[in-house]
């Protein structure tokens, strides 16, 4: 399984965010580069990007700082937040991010969110954030009626390369992930989905791992307060293959 920390940047700054909640960030670093750069340098393949201030205004607002944070990392970058036009997505995949990851477009404008899928195949992740049973749109702030669930069976067969499932409940909680969400996910799509929210310790990670069709684990708050230790995570993982 795959481990990703995550770099949420809002006000230029690298932090993380209690339940989704923009009122309530926690600076971890000025510089999101550096953050991602600690990260590489402790062995992580792959990082993941979220624009927070692009999210709530639903425009690219961070794109510079996340060039170059691309230019200064030799790993995979999965970068999302306010993606809403081909040209943005255009934009990432050229500055040489590997994925960009759509949520928001899925239910709000589900023709852009195909066009997407369809122009670059294998490159787009859907991103389906949710709190008590329906998906939440523009950075979290608003719910729709839409179940998690379903909506992944709609689009497990577009052509997207993943799912990032945010239980937003969880998500800085450091209370673990939701395990029985996932396990329902990973019934409906045959493609990877990737967790996110709640993974706090050793034993959250190696639960994951033995949920078939989990293929990766966005972790963020643990790295940085150091509840989790990247080495000591896939020294575990590598200990239970």
């Amino acid at each position: 399984m795959l481990i990703i920390p995550a770099v949420d940047i809002k006000n230029g700054q690298a932090v993380r965010l209690l339940q989704g909640d923009m009122n309530q960030a926690t600076v971890y670093a000025k510089s999101p580069v550096e953050a991602a750069r600690r990260w590489s340098a402790e062995g992580a393949k792959r990082i993941h990007i979220v624009d927070l201030d692009g999210a709530i205004s639903g425009s690219t607002v961070h794109f510079e700082i996340i060039k170059e944070i691309i230019l200064s990392v030799p790993v995979e970058i999965q970068v999302g937040g306010g993606i809403r036009e081909i040209s943005q997505i255009e934009n990432y995949l050229s500055a040489g991010a590997k994925f960009v990851v759509l949520g928001t477009a899925i239910l709000n404008n589900r023709s852009f969110f195909e066009e997407a899928v369809r122009k670059f195949p294998n490159q787009i992740i859907a991103g389906i954030d949710c709190k008590g049973g329906r998906v939440a749109t523009s950075g979290w702030v608003d719910l729709s009626d839409e179940n998690p669930v379903a909506l992944a069976q709609q689009i497990g067969n577009s052509g997207i390369a993943a799912i990032i499932v945010t239980d937003i409940a969880k998500d800085g909680m450091m209370q673990g992930p939701s395990l029985d969400l996932y396990k329902e996910m990973t019934k409906v799509v045959q493609i990877p989905i990737i967790a996110s929210g709640g993974i706090s310790t050793l034993k959250d990670i190696q639960e994951l791992n033995l949920i078939s069709g989990v293929d990766g684990a966005i972790v963020g708050k643990a790295l940085y307060s150091g509840n989790l230790v990247y080495k000591e995570i896939i020294q575990t993982l590598s200990a239970d293959s």
